[in-house]
């Protein structure tokens, strides 16, 4: 996943959720922190990793099951849709 490193909008990603967990962290280190204020941002962290799952999953399709070709990798998109079944 070599490719991925020069992936700005999937660094900004994770970014973004690095960020956002910190601040889960820190709500949860303010004793005045409500459990609503905390799940909002909890909310908010799961939402951010469901576009970094789907960023990745463009990727890897456009990677290395399309890639080239005209013809797909079926070994590939076995492995893929494996994966897709078991965190799907």
């Amino acid at each position: 996943m070599g490719h991925l490193s020069e992936d700005k909008k999937i660094q900004n990603r994770v970014k973004r959720l690095q960020g956002q967990i910190q601040a889960v962290n820190q709500a949860l280190m303010q004793p005045d922190c409500s459990c609503i204020e905390v799940l909002q941002q909890v909310a908010a962290v799961k939402g951010a990793v469901n576009g970094l799952m789907n960023e990745l999953i463009e990727a890897h399709l456009r990677h290395h099951v399309i890639g080239t070709n005209t013809e797909t990798n079926d070994d590939e998109l076995a492995e893929f849709m494996k994966l897709l079944k078991r965190y799907g």
